[in-house]
């Protein structure tokens, strides 16, 4: 009996194979695109999942009150990780990580820039991340020791064992190499190329502000025995035992569990809002579904447009017997054999597509061929989507009347909705919605890239203060002004385009004792406001040639002008970090941070904090030579003051426009989602055009000998189609309106729809609709009527 069915199967391909050539392209599309976008959700799904104490780790995060609500952060006070083990029995360990990037490491005459982290001891036994070579309970117990990534090891050492070897970081001190760490997985929160012990932490003088500073991220492994309930109550007061500050605000910390880190930690005031990441992993993984069901409505209407081929097929084996269910079980199987051959060539276009998909994705997904679960999911995707695909074509085609089969009457007459036509709709629905859900991405990610920044990137390249520079910046700064290469130079504690500084408790004349505002802070040298090309509305920049006060000098923008409420800001006093900054300058608002959100209040500290110190050296190259001749030479110069590290200069404008790689993503991805699903809605249109056109061949000619014209015909055979694209606009605006509305809400800063995108999306849908229809309609059109009206 299956080998029957199989033979039919075939045979009816054979017999039909442009149909059939429409039915496989479509479904291995839709499947190879859900299949793409199912490897991106299971990636992210996955993240951190490697880690044996998974379910036991947690992070430690902070919930205070700021500008009247409640702020979330994951940097908390550094003593706290003894803290917690100590006053905590349901602790098992804690660990602190602290970046630690730009790292020199010098081999013999080998120098490489390394990042990586600096972690408490503990870190290898909470993380299981694998050790090829050594000891993961005793590998970072000395403060000199280091563990090494294999492939920073290979960059070191060659194949050579690197167990034991010395390497000495920053041309001041040698570590051992106690450990090789297998290469970290991509789907890992965690990203370093060598570990140290955070024994080997070094305070600047100031720096260490204690339980008043919170900067580091910390991480809780529970015992097996404790659970969450039982700490939470005992860790959300636990720094108000030991910071009077945090006492009177009434600080709290709680834990957040590591299957939430990458998914969602998003919170709107103290409460976890389910937004994050989670949002897109739901919307891919609707899309996903939505491009499946769209293959699998081509495949139900072209079963169903040409069930009159197999009418006379289901007539006599009802009359020689057939039950209904066996005649379901036939055509059914059919679609799972037509899925099996759509799947061959989906997985086809998968391998051929990921070293694209995971440059656009920034990701590295592949199949796993050698994984049972791979084939078991293969044919659990390939039975679901004959199922899906086959099982209304089934339906349909075995219940048909065998009476009015053979006689040849079970023919309906054209309804104005039916199930055809509703599918129809369906798929240009979804169509619809992802082209309008295209064009408000993009009009959204251009609203924010063309916003004003507050300062000038052209030409604004920035440097690490790496090795020597710090002590030798001024002999820098003068011959890289000398040599016509720069035309200003500062230095900053950060880059512009990024915080790395930020609190409250600043005090102020007048200032209202319930305010609680967080300020961003800069450090910076003079001449920061010709360098960036802020824009001052008063005062001045900071100059300490002829005001040598300006290293405890302080520059506002108008955010923070708007929070002190000054009416003559200049001169006065604001009190943070222990030092009285006088105001000497306030410029307008500037993004430090996110282009989608509203510029906060910033302060722009001179060089006397001894809490933030210099790391960036700002350069504005000279415009009136080429950008190569400068780097050139500036390249130069610093290999001359700063001989044992690389010149790695980075451009501002190229680190700002980072900020917009996520959205970027989401709009390729949105772009191209809609247009595979376009694609294959066109795909199942010109079937049925197709179809159509030859089933009206005759009617076709008798209108062209009674005087139709071209034009007419073409309009005829077309308007049906045009007609429920129409409909399915009218369904797709207000859906599409609703959800961009909800995805721009997460946006403080943010377009508004206009009505003429949904006209857009319509007029773009129609004209591809008639583009597909017409080519079939105008070829009946032109055909001889002779021939027409001799056609079978």
């Amino acid at each position: 009996m299956i080998k029957n069915y199989f033979k039919i199967a075939w045979r009816n391909l054979w017999r039909s194979k442009g149909f059939s050539l429409i039915n496989i392209a479509g479904l291995a599309i839709g499947m190879a695109a859900a299949i793409l976008i199912l490897l991106w959700i299971q990636d992210e799904l996955s993240y951190d999942d490697f880690h044996k104490n998974k379910d036991r780790i947690y992070e430690v995060w902070n919930r205070y009150p700021s500008d009247g609500k409640l702020e979330c952060d994951n940097g908390v006070s550094a003593p706290l990780a003894g803290v917690l083990e100590k006053d905590l029995p349901e602790v098992e360990r804690a660990v602190r990580v602290m970046s630690n990037n730009g790292v020199l490491f010098s081999v013999g005459d080998k120098k490489l820039m390394k990042s990586g982290s600096m972690v408490d001891t503990g870190f290898l036994q909470m993380f299981s991340f694998p050790l090829i070579a050594g000891n993961a309970a005793t590998a970072l117990n000395d403060m000199h020791s280091i563990v090494l990534t294999e492939t920073t090891a290979k960059s070191l050492f060659g194949n050579e064992e690197a167990l034991g070897k010395v390497v000495r970081l920053k041309n001041e001190e040698d570590f051992a190499v106690t450990g090789v760490l297998k290469d970290l997985p991509k789907n890992s929160r965690f990203d370093f190329e060598f570990l140290i012990s955070m024994s080997n932490l070094k305070y600047r003088p100031g720096q260490d502000l204690g339980w008043n500073d919170n900067s580091t991220p910390t991480y809780v492994l529970l015992k097996p025995n404790a659970t969450y309930a039982s700490v939470a109550p005992k860790i959300k007061v636990l720094k108000q035992q030991y910071s009077d500050e945090a006492k009177k605000i009434k600080w709290e910390l709680f834990l957040y569990p590591m299957d939430r880190w990458r998914l969602y930690s998003s919170f709107t005031n103290g409460v976890e809002d389910n937004g994050g990441r989670s949002t897109f992993v739901k919307l891919f993984g609707i899309i996903a579904g939505l491009i499946l069901l769209i293959a699998c409505i081509n495949f139900m209407n072209l079963s169903t447009a040409r069930s009159e081929k197999r009418a006379k097929e289901v007539g006599i084996r009802k009359a020689v017997g057939a039950q209904k269910m066996s005649l379901i079980s036939q055509f059914i199987g059919e679609s799972v054999f037509i899925a099996l051959l759509a799947g061959i060539v989906a997985i086809v276009i998968v391998q051929v597509s990921l070293p694209g998909y995971n440059q656009l994705t920034d990701k590295k997904l592949s199949i796993n061929f050698g994984n049972i679960y791979t084939w078991i999911s293969f044919t659990g995707f390939i039975l679901f989507t004959g199922l899906l695909a086959g099982s209304y074509p089934a339906f349909f085609l075995s219940s048909f009347q065998t009476v009015k089969v053979l006689k040849g009457t079970f023919k309906k007459a054209n309804a104005i909705v039916t199930p055809r036509k509703a599918l129809v709709v369906l798929q240009f629905t979804f169509a619809t919605i992802l082209i309008i859900c295209t064009i408000i991405i993009k009009q959204q990610m251009d609203y924010a890239r063309d916003r004003a920044t507050g300062y000038n990137k052209d030409n604004l390249v920035y440097h690490f203060m790496t090795g020597d520079i710090q002590k030798n910046f001024a002999l820098i700064k003068n011959e890289l002004l000398a040599s016509g290469v720069a035309k200003s130079i500062t230095k900053t504690n950060s880059p512009l385009t990024e915080r790395w500084s930020d609190g409250w408790g600043q005090n102020w004349e007048g200032k209202d004792p319930n305010d609680k505002t967080s300020f961003d802070r800069l450090v910076a040298d003079e001449g920061l406001g010709v360098t960036a090309g802020l824009q001052f509305i008063q005062g001045r920049d900071f100059d300490l040639k002829q005001f040598p006060t300006d290293s405890t000098g302080l520059i506002i923008n108008e955010s923070s002008l708007k929070v002190m409420k000054f009416k003559d800001p200049i001169g006065k006093i604001v009190s943070d970090l222990g030092i009285d900054w006088h105001i000497v300058g306030v410029i307008k608002d500037f993004i430090l941070t996110s282009p989608y959100e509203p510029t906060r209040p910033i302060l722009i500290c001179g060089g006397k904090s001894s809490f933030m110190s210099f790391n960036v050296m700002q350069i504005k190259l000279n415009g009136n030579n080429s950008t190569t001749k400068n780097l050139e030479t500036a390249g130069t110069i610093f290999k001359k003051y700063n001989p044992e590290y690389p010149f790695e200069f980075k451009f501002v404008d190229e680190d700002y426009a980072k900020k917009f790689d996520n959205e970027q993503r989401q709009g390729t991805l949105a772009a191209l989602f809609a247009g595979l699903t376009i694609f294959i809605s066109c795909l199942g249109l010109f079937g049925l055009a197709t179809y159509m056109a030859k089933n009206r061949i005759k009617e076709i000619g008798v209108r062209k000998v009674l005087g139709a014209s071209v034009t007419g015909i073409t309009t005829l055979l077309s308007k049906d189609f045009v007609t429920l694209v129409i409909i399915s606009l009218i369904i797709a605006s207000p859906t599409a309106w609703f959800f961009m509305s909800k995805w721009l809400g997460a946006f403080s800063y943010r377009i508004h729809i206009h009505w003429w995108v949904f006209a857009l999306a319509g007029f773009l849908s129609i004209i591809i609709s008639l583009m597909t229809v017409s080519f079939q309609a105008i070829k009946a059109a032109l055909a001889n009527p002779v021939k027409s009206l001799k056609a079978d």
